[in-house]
């Protein structure tokens, strides 16, 4: 009976045991993966940087990178065209009041410099998501990097000369080349690196991730549209995808020119008439936030459907909203492109 009693006191004693070294292993665990997750967090400030960029890609990009860190607002008003868009006295009072502002470059926003030169808050990091990247033209007669596979503006519209957004050739609209998008990523990671470097490494792992979702679209990109019956973008609006045709072998035609405000001529729009006729082609692409008469005059002089084909300058109110994403913006766009170049990928 006493060996029976000694026997049990000594298994609680050695379950004592054990259930002391499981907690402390449990407590080390805990303590080890409580340090791997404060790693991944940011450093959050008392007070958020803020930000002010431009354009609906930069908003998305900032966001996307900043992540907690950051108040990230967009200059330009939901539902707005971008390339008329000129800044008021408290859009210039925001911008001044801001620790970050982010614009696409001289080109885009002609009227940049002179805000920027004009503000007195010197504290402000100004970013230039432009720098590195070199700009394709948008019409083959006047800049020497146009490609008339590639490039090409129906005859030639006839822009307005009091026009700041016509750029004698070149194409603005870096942010639809996803290598771009990258080199723009990168530059706004490091402006906001060397601003709250605490958080350097927080804002890299935010941009390598959004950068990982860029190639794998980009992948998709190049997947589909290598195989579709014609190569042929038909956009019944003003210049805007040249870099996406050059990147992926497309062959792009503009009834404008790069400003919406550039209007085609009769001729322009007759050669377009034909082309479509004998090239078969079944789709006719309009752009976002503006009238759609031109693509509705092709479509019903060729009998043909038309689709939207996005840019992502900016976004409806309702998109603001609901919080629509830059990448899925480019989702829908594959997706129309798809059915618009009848791709059988």
């Amino acid at each position: 009976m006493a060996i029976a009693i000694i026997a049990g006191h000594n298994e609680r004693k050695c379950m004592k045991k054990i259930l002391f070294i499981l907690g402390v292993i449990t407590m080390l665990i805990g303590s080890v993966f409580a340090v791997s997750t404060y790693r991944q967090q940011p450093n959050i400030h008392s007070q958020q940087l803020t930000i002010v960029t431009t354009l609906f890609p930069l908003y998305d990009f900032a966001k996307n990178i900043g992540g907690e860190n950051v108040r990230v607002s967009l200059l330009l008003p939901p539902g707005v065209e971008a390339h008329s868009f000129e800044p008021k006295p408290s859009d210039i009072a925001k911008i001044n009041s801001s620790d970050l502002f982010i614009y696409t470059g001289k080109f885009m926003e002609p009227w940049a410099q002179d805000v920027i030169q004009g503000l007195s808050n010197k504290d402000i990091t100004i970013v230039d998501s432009s720098k590195g990247i070199t700009l394709t033209g948008n019409d083959d007669h006047n800049d020497e990097h146009a490609s008339s596979e590639h490039h090409e503006k129906v005859g030639h519209p006839q822009e307005k000369k009091h026009d700041p957004h016509h750029h004698h050739g070149a194409d603005p609209h870096i942010w639809l080349d996803f290598d771009h998008d990258k080199t723009m990523i990168q530059t706004i990671t490091t402006a906001l690196s060397q601003k709250d470097p605490t958080n350097a490494a927080y804002y890299q792992q935010n941009a390598n991730e959004y950068v990982t979702k860029l190639t794998a679209l980009d992948e998709q990109y190049k997947t589909i549209l290598s195989g579709c019956e014609t190569n042929t973008i038909v956009y019944g609006g003003h210049y805007a995808f040249g870099y996406v045709a050059n990147r992926y072998g497309l062959t792009y035609k503009a009834a404008q020119g790069v400003s919406p405000d550039a209007e085609p001529t009769a001729q322009d729009l007759i050669q377009l008439v034909q082309q479509i006729r004998e090239e078969n082609i079944k789709y006719v692409f309009y752009e976002e936030l503006t009238s759609p008469k031109i693509a509705e005059t092709l479509a019903h002089e060729t009998k043909t459907t038309m689709l939207l084909l996005h840019a992502a300058h900016n976004i409806s109110k309702e998109d603001f909203k609901q919080n629509i994403s830059f990448l899925s913006i480019m989702e829908k766009n594959l997706d129309n492109l798809r059915v618009g170049l009848q791709c059988s990928k």
